[in-house]
């Protein structure tokens, strides 16, 4: 089963026409990764005070249905790694009804901000900091 958190969508996040602000859903994608990364076991805020940091180098999104206030969605959170020093973390949005909202692709890298560079293996580091990646896949 996929990892997911349930938001409701506000009134002070709607556009001129009443739908979901298009960076809204960018947000929602950022709780769940942060959100998702916690219930795996890494906070972002242990892995600042560590020295490194995640970094957003990428995001597409694809609109799929429009979102109004009042509307409950689960927003899902699937990682991904692979050789080198990128990994991605993929959000669906869907209504409880099932239909899909968006889809939102990242790419992302774990910086050492000390050295202001991304770190070789993402992953490894992760897992020092208690990533459980099977919790988010």
């Amino acid at each position: 089963m996929t990892w997911s958190t349930r938001i409701v969508v506000r009134s002070y996040e709607l556009d001129a026409l009443g739908h979901l602000n298009h960076a809204v859903y960018h947000q929602y994608a950022e709780v769940a990764r942060v959100e998702g990364f916690a219930a795996a076991g890494c906070a972002w805020d242990g892995l600042i005070k560590a020295g490194t940091a995640p970094v957003l180098l990428q995001s597409t999104i694809n609109f799929r249905r429009e979102l109004r206030a009042g509307d409950a969605i689960d927003v899902d959170l699937v990682v991904k790694f692979g050789a080198g020093k990128t990994f991605s973390a993929d959000s669906t949005i869907t209504k409880l009804d099932g239909t899909v909202s968006a889809e939102i692709t990242c790419v992302l890298g774990l910086m050492d901000l000390g050295a202001r560079k991304l770190v070789a293996d993402p992953q490894a580091v992760l897992a020092q900091h208690g990533l459980d990646v099977s919790v988010l896949d």
